[in-house]
């Protein structure tokens, strides 16, 4: 059971890690497996993966690892840190260690790709951009495209062939069908299941899509959720379409969580062109290439840190519990899009009697 920080504002997404801003501002993490396969179930062990010599390890139930965006009270990027610059507040010893990986040298990515007919000449144009954003990344790192319309399907398995991802870029429109982009982020999020855990790896979902939904069976919520409970971030790529309001051109809003997609589970959500680009073709020319976007994605992937707890036993005792973590002086991070703070404060509560349930 979670509880909501005591904050004069909380920002609630679903149910699990609460964390609270000094600056006032809480964020309630949909991390569920705290509370399920990390406190109730024994570890679940993945074989190695041969020949790489990287730390695959294995699934630790009793490590929650989540992105952070750590700056200077400038907003300039934050010197190098490790562990022992944290400083951990843990008077009920719910914590066993603290874990801290800067950047994203290797990534797990997957391209999900509107196959609507207004985009697909745009997205194939894409492709060799797309291809440069991986390269960019360590030999380790794999990737995969999945293409949706009405339902998802992927065309590219995880791998490192970059053919086989150029072929996946390359499709028919399809014609006036309907679109389900929550679905297919959802496909996206399970795409990764296959794989072993690697600690250090990041999982990113790259969704260009104009943002219309009128298909999904899912809804935003349960796909952030589960984006979170597998450590999944998406960056989200907007395409636009553009209609007639008050007298002038403006952007089709997008459904209901679309932007949220990125905002709640650690990626970043990016709009490409506007009205007048859309009316100077020049500039709309200019607008259709995403390279910019690939290297902003980058940029912010390589910003990133890997922050990760290891649940002590003190957590297991059926009561409420917080503790705090704050960064250096002069140094502070940011959760999910929600705001950046020297300190964090964290609150949870296990659940005995289903803990008893599950076992």
């Amino acid at each position: 059971m979670l509880l909501p920080a005591a904050t004069s504002k909380t920002n609630r997404i679903t149910l699990s890690l609460v964390c609270a801003g000094s600056s006032g501002h809480g964020l309630l993490l949909s991390l569920f497996a705290l509370l399920t396969a990390i406190a109730f179930q024994p570890p679940i062990l993945q074989a190695q993966e041969p020949t790489t010599g990287d730390e695959v390890v294995r699934v630790n139930t009793d490590l929650l690892v989540f992105p952070i965006r750590v700056r200077n009270k400038r907003g300039s990027p934050a010197p190098a840190l490790t562990e022992r610059d944290l400083i951990l507040k843990d008077e009920d010893n719910v914590t066993a260690g603290l874990y801290l990986y800067p950047g994203a040298d290797r990534v797990a990515l997957v391209f999900a790709l509107d196959q609507s007919g207004s985009l697909r000449e745009l997205i194939s144009q894409q492709r060799e951009a797309a291809l440069a954003l991986f390269n960019r990344f360590s030999e380790r790192s794999r990737v995969a495209v999945l293409r949706f319309s009405e339902r998802p399907s992927l065309v590219a398995p995880f791998g490192r062939d970059p053919s086989a991802v150029r072929a996946a870029f390359r499709f028919p429109a399809g014609v006036n069908q309907p679109t389900a982009i929550f679905d297919a982020a959802a496909a996206a999020v399970n795409a990764f299941e296959g794989l072993p855990r690697v600690r250090s790896e990041r999982r990113i979902v790259i969704l260009i899509s104009d943002g219309l939904d009128n298909a999904s069976t899912m809804k935003a919520a349960p796909v952030i959720q589960a984006a979170f409970q597998k450590q999944v971030s998406f960056y989200v790529i907007h395409l636009p379409l553009f209609e007639p309001r008050e007298g002038r051109l403006a952007v089709r809003s997008p459904a209901k969580g679309f932007r949220e997609l990125a905002e709640k589970t650690g990626g970043k959500y990016f709009l490409v062109g506007d009205s007048r680009s859309a009316l100077a073709a020049q500039a709309n020319e200019a607008a259709s290439d995403l390279t910019p976007v690939f290297h902003a994605i980058e940029e912010d992937l390589r910003s990133q840190y890997l922050l990760g707890f290891y649940a002590g036993e003190g957590s297991r005792d059926g009561h409420k519990h917080r503790f705090s973590l704050s960064m250096p002086s002069g140094v502070e991070y940011q959760v999910a899009g929600y705001g950046y703070s020297r300190t964090h404060e964290f609150f949870f509560n296990v659940d005995r009697d289903r803990k008893k349930a599950t076992q």
